[in-house]
């Protein structure tokens, strides 16, 4: 055992030691969090016009600050781009990280001298987590790739502003400098294709031990590397040991990514975002993800009670219940107000708390009333490919057909298939049985005629990176939508097909 593992597992079992405290108090902490942040800001714009000063608990809180989105804080952040001081949080930001938004184009999400270490020290966290837990920390004795964006910034009203992962690489801190790559050079160049290429020249010798990025992403960068040198992942990297994942659900990549690295190699699931790093795996052999409650972030839950629909109710942590789905509000110590994010959560324990990722309020398919989400699309696909072991799905993108040539309406699934099934019909047949069992109002529709049972367009491999690439959403921190409402992202992988 090398001198990083041994001092790497005792700063693990102080942590876990200092965790167990904010794990057993989390209801208490969200109490302190929430009024801490609200004095901290009272004399900002933002505070000063929603009455900070006579805020003393949840109530007054939810009383005076509406739920926010982009749109509403926009007039706000413009002020920051602008250079302007005290708007959101006092002062300015010390980055403004740049994200796509789907309806309001570029964003530029603040992060404050507060809220930027917690980013590193929750990734931090994780990490010695899982060396406790599995008592294992060789990696730290090897090479370590980080696949992320460009770490040069822009300059916004004097601040810097880049992605979240090209911000996140001035943070790395200096004990993983020598063991890190790529190379600062190589992450700079902007063009992912080319990119991948340079990165796979600089590690395909490499003792590589971790890799971190988003499964798809990872994926490719398997493929041609594995395709560039004739040799296995395994060969090539026999002592690779762990696997970071985040930014999309992992479950759907999993059996291609074990087609790649093994059953040996052990992955932990991440839930990060330019607006905060909420939670991570904190158990080896369970999903779920432990919910960061001591981070500088306050939370509230909307419950998803109707499809289509939403119940304003803003519930604090003590209220929620397990199995019920949430719409994420975010309170940061960036200057985020009841901000939400987009994403639907489900807590499966309260002792403590944990979660999981079930959706996008924005990401749904609901064209005839069913409300179907992501969680329910990616567990029906799950248990159809345990139907079907032969069959191997890269892939898989599901909207809606409202205006068909001939017939009902249905739902249309785009799947990529690494490995088509044998019997097409019986894997669809499957599939849509699956999707009755996890959504009443979908089964509800076909047995009253309303919709058919749905239809499979099979895609020839390597379309989904086309119709990225034709998006300019290739590489990187991109991500895809699973599904959608609408057949924008469908169009593209018509009307750009793998040749």
């Amino acid at each position: 055992m090398g001198v990083k593992s041994i001092i790497a597992k005792i700063w693990a079992k102080n942590h876990i030691r200092k965790a167990s405290y904010w794990k057993k108090n989390a209801v208490a902490s969200q109490e302190r969090i929430l009024l801490e942040l609200v004095a901290k800001a009272e004399k900002t714009l933002f505070g000063i016009a929603h009455d900070f000063k006579n805020i003393r608990n949840l109530s007054d809180f939810q009383e005076r600050v509406p739920i926010q989105d982009y749109e509403s804080l926009r007039p706000f952040i413009d002020k920051i781009k602008h250079g302007d001081r005290d708007i959101l949080w006092p002062d300015t930001p010390l980055y403004l990280a740049k994200t796509s938004g789907t309806t309001s184009g570029s964003k530029y999400i603040p992060i404050s001298k507060e809220g930027m270490p917690y980013q590193i020290s929750a990734a931090q966290s994780a990490i010695l987590h899982y060396i406790h837990n599995s008592g294992n920390a060789s990696f730290t004795e090897g090479k370590m790739i980080f696949l992320q964006g460009n770490p040069t910034l822009d300059n916004v009203g004097g601040i810097p502003t880049g992605r979240l992962s090209g911000i996140v690489a001035h943070h790395i801190p200096s004990y993983l400098q020598k063991n890190r790559l790529p190379s600062w050079k190589t992450n700079c160049i902007d063009d992912w294709e080319a990119k991948l290429d340079a990165i796979i020249q600089e590690t395909a010798g490499e003792d590589m031990r971790l890799i971190s990025g988003i499964p798809p992403w990872m994926i490719m960068y398997f493929e041609r590397l594995e395709a560039k040198t004739g040799k296995t992942i395994r060969q090539l990297f026999p002592k690779l040991q762990l696997i970071i994942t985040g930014g999309v659900n992992y479950q759907p990549y999993e059996e291609k990514m074990k087609s790649y690295i093994g059953n040996d190699v052990d992955v932990i699931q991440t839930f990060p975002a330019s607006e905060g790093f909420f939670a991570f795996q904190d158990q080896k052999d369970s999903e779920e993800l432990l919910l960061l409650t001591h981070h500088g972030i306050f939370y509230e839950f909307i419950p998803l009670k109707k499809p289509g629909t939403k119940d304003e109710v803003r519930l604090a942590l003590s209220e929620v219940e397990i199995g019920e789905d949430y719409a994420l509000l975010l309170t940061t110590n960036s200057g985020l107000w009841a901000y939400s994010i987009g994403d639907v959560i489900r807590f499966t324990s309260l002792s403590p708390y944990r979660i999981q990722v079930s959706g996008r309020t924005k990401h749904f398919t609901s064209a005839f009333g069913e409300h179907v989400i992501a969680y329910e699309v990616e567990e029906a696909m799950r248990a159809t490919l345990i139907l079907h072991p032969e069959t191997q799905v890269n892939e898989f993108h599901l909207c809606p057909q409202v205006n068909p040539e001939i017939g009902l309406p249905y739902h249309e699934w785009f799947i990529e298939f690494g490995q088509k099934p044998r019997n097409m019909d019986q894997f669809s047949a499957d599939l849509d049985a699956e999707m009755c069992k996890r959504n009443v109002y979908y089964e509800d529709l076909i047995k009253g005629n309303i919709i058919r049972s749905l239809l499979i367009y099979p895609l020839e491999v390597g379309s989904f990176n086309t119709a990225a690439a034709a998006s300019g959403k290739l590489g990187g921190q991109n991500k895809l939508p699973r599904l959608a409402n609408n057949r924008e992202f469908a169009d593209l992988l018509i009307k750009n097909p793998f040749i």
